[in-house]
């Protein structure tokens, strides 16, 4: 699975650190789209639906974008061997349907990689919005509870991308942090930790296992492979984990450093917070940078009630990743693929 004895911590990926002060403006990682990025988009669409309105039929192909297919390759170039994060603006929320935004965003990110299955309903274009689970709950997941705040975490996938559809009537801030400079500051000053976090650790399932199957799995929060690092850190599921009386028992060595790795990011020096506007589309390397979410608050007589749709993405610029970072399309949970329509206003 993760060969620790082989692979002992170390600096990784220096190219791809960033702080605070680093990304503090706005305009690095903001791609505002041109009437004529607009214009492109908006035929895309159009062809799109006139090849189906089944989104699973429509791929890269069925989305020609000539000019702006170019404009996101070397967005997603940024995305693994940069800064890890983009905020793409400009969709026309005020005059296009709700599927003629989802298809857009679906569109924009068959031209950055593959969808992955986000859920055992198979969804692979999801809602993140309040679906009504009480934060309690143990089969729920992030993007199903609303209006609290979300700690730092990675998503299952190589991208993970947001479009905004509504913004509830206050909060929501998302978040962005890069686990690259956490994970080479804890190697460089607690190298045990590091270590600790280089064998796997327990995750809950959240209910949505495979029929028979242990409602946890096994998997290290951090991985190398080559000269690249690999991170899936969720550390409300790998401490949810411990109410499975077959899980192992986490030591108190990892606990430590999970709590290292949860007070680095949420103490400021590695993150940037920022707003969505309807429209934009915000895309992760959930390998290299966290992502989080203030809490927020939603009016549901007015219709203003905070709606993302949400993506997984394999990306072609990775050649090669570890066996446990790979496409899930053959799993249980791509069985059912499909594409949700939820209405978050009702």
């Amino acid at each position: 699975m993760n060969n620790i004895a082989n692979v002992a911590p170390r600096v990784l990926e220096t190219h791809c650190e960033w702080t605070a002060k680093d990304v503090a403006d706005p305009a690095l990682w903001t791609e505002p789209l041109s009437a004529a990025e607009i214009d492109e988009l908006e035929a895309a669409v159009a062809h799109a639906f006139g090849v189906s309105d089944d989104f699973l039929a429509i791929g890269k192909a069925q989305f020609p974008l000539p000019t702006l297919g170019l404009r996101l390759k070397a967005i997603e170039r940024e995305l693994i061997d940069g800064r890890g994060f983009v905020r793409l603006r400009g969709l026309p929320r005020e005059r296009w349907s709700n599927d003629e935004m989802s298809m857009a965003y679906w569109g924009i990110g068959a031209h950055l990689g593959r969808p992955w299955p986000q859920n055992a309903k198979g969804h692979l274009l999801g809602d993140v919005t309040d679906h009504g689970k009480p934060v309690g709950d143990p089969t729920s997941r992030g993007n199903e509870i609303g209006l609290v705040g979300l700690d730092f975490h990675c998503d299952g996938s190589d991208l993970v991308g947001l479009m905004c559809l509504q913004t509830g009537i206050s909060g929501g801030l998302s978040a962005v942090c890069n686990s690259v400079a956490l994970h080479n500051r804890l190697v460089r000053e607690r190298p045990d930790l590091a270590a600790e976090l280089y064998k796997p650790q327990p995750f809950d399932y959240r209910g949505e296992q495979a029929p028979g199957k242990p409602g946890w799995y096994l998997m290290p929060v951090f991985t190398r492979h080559g000269e690249r690092i690999f991170t899936r850190l969720i550390r409300p599921y790998i401490l949810a984990s411990q109410r499975h009386a077959d899980a192992p028992r986490l030591t108190a060595v990892a606990i430590e450093a999970l709590t290292w790795m949860q007070d680095q990011a949420e103490g400021g020096g590695y993150s940037v917070m920022m707003d969505f506007e309807p429209g934009d589309m915000q895309f992760i390397n959930n390998y290299h940078v966290l992502h989080g979410r203030g809490a927020y608050e939603d009016d549901r007589a007015t219709g203003k009630v905070r709606h993302l749709k949400r993506l997984w993405l394999e990306t072609d610029v990775l050649a090669d990743r570890p066996e446990l970072f790979r496409n899930r399309m053959g799993s249980h949970w791509a069985k059912s693929a499909s594409i949700s329509r939820m209405d978050a206003a009702t």
